[in-house]
């Protein structure tokens, strides 16, 4: 269970990024973040991950108080996230293959365990022919299904995504959102912020709005009905 009470994070600028935001996020939840550009939707997903902290409030992540945690602790919860970003964050001289096993010998995996994973992840993200190429070689949606299956090789409880689709065609964009919507019906808990109003809306799943920092609405199957 995610639980934030009470967040707020301020920037030494002094602007405000979150102002008092209070949400819980159920195990097997697929929860869309939207609202306009700079409404605060990125920022909430960096304090998820502990990219960065907040002001004031408190953050739990199942056992993980992060408020409290040091820097050093901090990759003992992200073994737990998933975490994918609009560029894809990809490493260009390593192939499709490894780009993903990177992610499984940062945590100390074993090349035996790797070598079985990987193949299961790729197949997962229709990715599995593609293997050997290197990132320069796939397309848009390809590099953003190879970024996905980099966030879900190590079993992450929790699936966070920042504008999955954000540089992708409908077409391809649509693809990637029944990728996510089969790793939620796995098991994974999903939280994307987006601006994609059309697969929002299609997707009938939770809707939590911000706008200016602040929740404004907050629908169990709601729909996107504010413009970007």
């Amino acid at each position: 269970m995610i639980r934030l009470e009470g967040v707020t994070k301020r920037y030494p600028n002094g602007h405000q990024g979150l102002v008092n935001i209070s949400m819980t996020v159920h195990r097997g939840e697929f929860v869309f973040l939207v609202g306009p550009s700079g409404a605060g939707k990125s920022t909430l997903i960096r304090l998820l991950y502990g990219e960065e902290r907040p002001t004031s409030g408190e953050i739990v992540i199942d056992q993980f108080r992060l408020n409290g945690m040091t820097w050093r602790q901090l990759p003992r919860l992200r073994r737990q996230l998933g975490i994918v970003f609009q560029d894809g964050k990809l490493l260009p001289t390593r192939t499709v293959f490894q780009n993903v096993a990177f992610a499984m010998e940062v945590v100390g995996a074993s090349r035996k365990d790797i070598h079985k994973r990987v193949p299961q992840v790729l197949e997962l993200v229709g990715l599995a022919r593609r293997r050997d190429h290197y990132p320069e070689e796939l397309s848009g949606g390809e590099q953003q299904r190879l970024g996905i299956a980099r966030a879900l090789v190590n079993h992450p409880s929790y699936i966070l995504a920042d504008e999955p689709t954000g540089n992708l065609d409908p077409e391809t964009a649509a693809g990637i959102m029944k990728l996510f919507q089969e790793i939620n019906r796995r098991g994974a808990t999903v939280v994307m912020a987006t601006h994609a109003k059309d697969l929002v809306n299609q997707m009938q799943k939770r809707v939590v709005v911000i706008e200016h920092g602040s929740i404004v609405r907050d629908d169990a199957k709601g729909v996107y009905a504010y413009e970007s």
